[in-house]
């Protein structure tokens, strides 16, 4: 397994106390193709992704719509109940029609918090700081119940996810 980090420094020279005004949801927002080329780059040094043969609209085509949902559930007032991700769950059931395996879809999610913090590290000077761990905190819960969605459609009985997101 490849070790990912994090690329060091703010990647602009930047002082690192730089006081930023910048949500971060709007910061995703903006950085969401640099973000999914480097997630494609992450996941193509990991051995066992690059074995399923995909191009790139088929190995990112997902993400877009996930991360709109991580945008989307930055954005809810506080205190709100964040809506399950019905494109989680087709991105489960796609990536098993693929032959992806549960702990590959694991390994995908990973990665994806792996791109959406390098892209806030490369753009710290310009996040909001008040807000910034607040909203670090949601974006792993996001990306966690997402890989839930995406978890179930390969256990037994996998039609739950479903009925779940429809919910």
């Amino acid at each position: 397994m490849t070790k990912i980090t994090a690329s060091p420094g703010g990647g602009n020279g930047s002082p690192a106390n730089a006081t930023g005004t910048e949500c971060v949801a709007d910061i995703l927002e903006r950085e969401l193709a640099p973000t999914i080329r480097d997630w494609m780059g992450l996941v193509e040094k990991e051995p066992d992704l690059a074995r399923i043969r995909l191009n790139f609209q088929e190995r990112t085509g997902h993400l877009p719509k996930l991360l709109h949902d991580v945008i989307a559930r930055l954005r809810l007032a506080q205190g709100s109940k964040a809506p399950v991700s019905v494109a989680a769950s087709h991105h489960g059931e796609l990536r098993k029609e693929q032959g992806y395996t549960a702990a590959m879809v694991v390994d995908e999610s990973r990665i994806l918090q792996v791109s959406i913090f390098s892209t806030l590290h490369r753009n710290e000077h310009l996040v909001k700081f008040s807000t910034l761990l607040p909203d670090v905190v949601t974006i792993a819960d996001e990306v966690d119940a997402q890989l839930k969605q995406q978890i179930l459609c390969f256990l037994p009985g996998g039609r739950v996810g479903k009925k779940e997101a429809a919910n």
